[in-house]
């Protein structure tokens, strides 16, 4: 079967192609409307529909809309209820639905010759779980999915055999994990839906004394759910304004969430092992990003091994949708090959656009041994590689990378991108280095875990150790990511360093560089030395000459 999966209903539009149970291409729309997460997250979005990416996974299989068998839609209508009866404050939340019953009419719309009644609605929590416990790695897996909201939830436990899950316990609105961060996200002075992960680098810097209190609103159970809604924040440290300095009230509340969010999930694992048993555990959901709750999940909870799908966010549901549906018309789909599922160009397309755009560049022997020297050389290189990642991490495909042993090429970067002082930047290492320097789950091929960095490493790579004395590692299988080794042992060879900093290819506020002119006005804009993009090098002297 053909099926296109689709994630609209809230934020984080995104599309996925399975073809005969295969992954073979999967984006966000942000990518490629350069709005970053595409949409912002009120029913008054609700209608638009992630066409761009759509049809782009569409044209990668040579596909028209008419071709597909399916369409997979990641929320169920039928399965709400009204937001007042779900203890929400969301008076528009009824339009949300009926754009979501919709769905078939703006699809085919947006996609012209697709058929609306190859729609189909797969709950919205299902495919959050279709998207880790089937795209995983593990035939037989417990499944733990949290987020802000699905249908009338905001959390399913369960296990999968095969690709048949067993749900086991699911937590009724408005009681949610990801609801209680957002509403934290949004007290300290960020951006609701988008900026949660602000929050858990400032964590880092403060004490969670405010726990006894946060523990009377957020806490499991014993049956598999738990409470989370209500919290007085105001009462416990006073709002940031956007954009103000924060102190230090603000560094121990979101000290205090995380530890508050870590015991649930831990008490949430361990109710789920003594019901469902298995070795391992897979993690979706928005909450799933929190790779320092997912570390401590690794390190204290009940099971040996703990995957998380890399786009474990709303745009993950797309793919999760598309599986649920090629798993339920037992086409046994295969683990997902990896996150660089989105667009790729070829090395004649990309000289051909450099030539158009009228840029000088080289094309030297090898880019791996060119970027080395650069980084060597305390250079910044944005790096512009194959197909663009599936989720919000930069996995080695668009990549801002610098010199890890200089630790003001943290504060260096954080400039370059416009971003808080307090981020931290992560580092990539070959998976036969990584146990060396940092301890914690390995290999952790999408920076999704936390690793404590080894003492005797801190000084040497001061630039990618966080306030905490961790980092959030990307390992490298040169098997996987033969061109990214390569510069990594060729960068050694140079500094005597293992290790490259490896973030996001974008500035504040900016989706991740996904096109060859997204890189060059990146690029253009930025102080970057020098642009690897596919084979070729523009460097930044000769580029403004």
């Amino acid at each position: 079967m053909r099926i296109l999966g689709i994630n609209a209903v809230f934020h984080d539009p995104a599309a996925a192609l399975v073809i005969d149970g295969r992954t073979v291409a999967a984006a966000e729309e942000e990518r490629f409307s350069r709005r970053k997460h595409g949409k912002r997250p009120v029913p008054f979005s609700a209608w638009e529909m992630p066409e761009l990416s759509a049809a782009w996974c569409l044209r990668q299989a040579g596909l028209t809309p008419a071709d597909l068998d399916a369409v997979a839609y990641s929320f169920d209508p039928a399965l709400s209820a009204p937001a007042e009866s779900l203890g929400l404050k969301d008076p528009w939340d009824h339009l949300r639905q009926e754009y979501a019953r919709r769905a078939p009419s703006f699809l085919a719309e947006a996609l012209p010759g697709l058929d609306p009644s190859a729609v189909r609605f797969v709950p919205h929590h299902m495919a959050h779980a279709a998207s880790a416990g089937i795209a995983g790695p593990h035939r037989d897996s417990a499944v733990l999915v949290l987020d802000g909201r699905g249908e009338c939830a905001s959390h399913l436990s369960g296990r999968y055999h095969g690709d048949l899950l067993e749900v086991l316990a699911t937590q009724r609105l408005p009681h949610s994990l990801g609801l209680v961060y957002e509403e934290l996200t949004e007290h300290l002075g960020f951006l609701r839906s988008s900026d949660e992960y602000k929050v858990m680098a400032l964590a880092s810097y403060g004490k969670p004394r405010f726990l006894p209190q946060l523990r009377q609103w957020v806490h499991s159970d014993g049956r598999g759910g738990f409470a989370a809604h209500g919290v007085e924040w105001a009462a416990l440290a006073p709002a940031r304004e956007a954009g103000a300095d924060w102190n230090q009230d603000h560094a121990d509340l979101a000290a205090s969430a995380q530890a508050v969010l870590e015991e649930t999930l831990l008490d949430l694992a361990s109710w789920l092992h003594a019901e469902g048993g298995g070795r391992e555990l897979t993690l979706a959901g928005g909450v799933a990003l929190n790779c320092v709750a997912n570390s401590r999940l690794a390190a204290e909870g009940p099971f040996e091994r703990v995957w998380v799908q890399p786009a474990a966010g709303d745009a993950g549901t797309a793919l999760g949708a598309a599986l649920h549906l090629a798993a339920a018309h037992d086409e046994s789909p295969p683990p997902m090959p990896g996150a660089d599922l989105g667009r790729g160009w070829s090395e004649q397309e990309i000289e051909d656009f450099l030539k158009d755009a009228a840029v000088p560049y080289e094309r030297p022997a090898d880019i791996a041994e060119t970027v080395a020297g650069t980084l060597a050389g305390d250079g910044i290189v944005a790096w512009f590689q194959g197909r663009a990642e599936y989720g919000p991490r930069a996995l080695g495909h668009r990549s801002l990378l610098a010199h890890p042993g200089r630790a003001e090429n943290l504060d260096r970067l954080n400039r370059v991108k416009g971003r808080e002082e307090f981020r931290p930047v992560a580092p990539m290492v070959t998976e036969e280095r990584a146990a060396e320097i940092f301890d914690g789950p390995l290999p952790s091929p999408y920076m999704l875990f936390v690793h404590d960095v080894a003492r005797q490493w801190r000084s040497r790579i001061p630039a990618v150790v966080h306030v905490d004395g961790t980092a959030r590692i990307q390992t490298v299988n040169p098997g996987d990511e033969p061109l990214v080794a390569r510069m990594l042992a060729a960068f050694e060879r140079r500094t005597g360093l293992p290790v490259v900093v490896n973030t996001s290819l974008n500035t504040a506020g900016r989706p991740m560089v996904d096109s060859p002119r997204d890189a060059l006005e990146c690029f253009g804009s930025s102080p970057v030395d020098l642009l690897a993009i596919g084979p070729f090098a523009v460097r930044r002297g000769r580029f403004f000459a």
